[in-house]
């Protein structure tokens, strides 16, 4: 599952959409307490967080949201938008990559795809895998 958390329900839902297309399934979070519950129901391989004012104080808070093994962190900034503060330190370490969308909306889309092949591959998605078994 792929995780969206950010405040522009239109930028949201065309993600939700776009990723939806290309065979993802996605949840929508608007808030740090949405994604902790959405992640508690089931763990998210991917987790595209906004880099905006609110998600950088509770960055820490968010980079407590459990991700699958071999999952990651994308951060964003709308176009319109300079992205504002720094990401934070424990959730720059998972982050993968910091994207400006929706103008790369396809990288988003690519990425999700390559970190679920990957996931696949390695045997992190299957829950029947022995860790010894996992590469």
């Amino acid at each position: 599952m792929i995780l969206l958390l950010g405040s522009d329900e239109a930028l949201l839902e065309g993600l939700a959409q776009l990723l939806a297309g290309v065979g993802q399934r996605v949840a929508v979070a608007r808030s740090v307490e949405e994604a902790e519950e959405a992640a508690s129901r089931r763990v998210p391989l991917l987790l595209v967080v906004e880099r905006s004012p609110f998600a950088v104080q509770a960055g820490d808070r968010v980079a407590r949201i459990p991700l699958a093994p071999g999952g990651a962190v994308v951060v964003y900034h709308p176009s319109l938008r300079e992205p504002s503060g720094a990401v934070p330190r424990a959730l720059s370490r998972a982050t993968i990559a910091e994207l400006e969308l929706p103008l790369e909306r396809n990288r988003l889309a690519a990425l999700a795809t390559s970190l679920e092949t990957r996931a696949e591959k390695t045997g992190r998605l299957r829950r029947d895998t022995p860790p010894e078994h996992r590469i």
